[in-house]
């Protein structure tokens, strides 16, 4: 999870329980820490394994590769290829991330051999049956929020700053979401997403974290449960590989149709 950098954020992010004054100041400056401890990354790659469940616990799996372009002063790229099951094989998600304008996102469908703009107003459906959305696979922009400070809180042994974060952008199919922050990696350890109604709708946890590269912190595992349906989707991240060089040419138009 990446977020976008602004260079006049760089004063007050290095302590931010000393120089924040009010909550909305101290929550955005934990989270300006946090996305300048993962500036820097350049490219990466990883293969992904995505467990959906059904209400009565019936499963089905997922595998696909996800490759990541940092984008200076702007939102990462990322494009998904999926391999398994046969019926979604070759399928791709190309997703150019931003701040307050609208991501903008592509889908390659291989059965009509075409590729289909996703609206920004569709962004809260579902990421191919899973209890992610659209919105959730996207980079985490600074921009994107506002921030509040809530307090300070132990998490499965984990000291947590807990943020609540406000969707700036438009067609969010969130109120809010209350992120528990890791005071030792500045990573997230546990995200709760309300629904436009302020009813708790999702949580995702984040587990297996590993450092790469002796600087950036990834999560193995996410659980992303649904509270209002039952389901839950776990999606594992292995084999992370960084700065193989890749360009923008890997996250074009006609890189989406070519992706066998």
């Amino acid at each position: 999870m990446k977020k976008s950098t602004y260079l006049g954020l760089m004063l007050i992010c290095l302590t931010p329980t000393i120089h924040a004054q009010t909550d909305q100041e101290k929550g955005y400056a934990i989270q300006a820490e946090t996305d300048h401890r993962d500036l820097g990354f350049g490219d990466s790659i990883h293969d992904a394994f995505m467990t959906l469940r059904n209400a009565q616990g019936e499963e089905s799996i997922r595998e696909f590769v996800i490759k990541t372009l940092e984008v200076k002063d702007d939102g990462d790229n990322e494009l998904g290829i999926f391999y398994k099951p046969a019926d979604v094989r070759g399928t791709a998600v190309l997703t150019f991330s931003h701040g307050l304008k609208p991501d903008d996102q592509w889908i390659y469908l291989p059965e009509l051999k075409r590729v289909k703009r996703i609206s920004s107003v569709n962004k809260s459906g579902p990421f191919v049956g899973s209890e992610f959305a659209f919105e959730d696979i996207s980079s985490w922009e600074l921009a994107k929020y506002n921030y509040r400070y809530l307090r300070d809180e132990l998490l499965d042994g984990n000291d947590c700053f807990v943020v609540e974060n406000i969707p700036n952008y438009e067609h969010s199919g969130y109120m809010r979401q209350i992120e528990w922050v890791d005071k030792t990696i500045y990573q997230p350890r546990k995200i709760e997403f309300y629904d436009r109604k302020n009813v708790l709708l999702k949580t995702l946890a984040f587990s297996d974290y590993h450092q790469h590269l002796d600087h950036y912190w990834r999560a193995g595992q996410l659980d992303m449960v649904n509270h209002q349906t039952g389901k839950n989707t776990t999606l594992l991240r292995k084999n992370y590989r960084f700065r193989i060089g890749l360009s923008d040419k890997d996250f074009s138009e006609n890189a989406l149709k070519n992706v066998q």
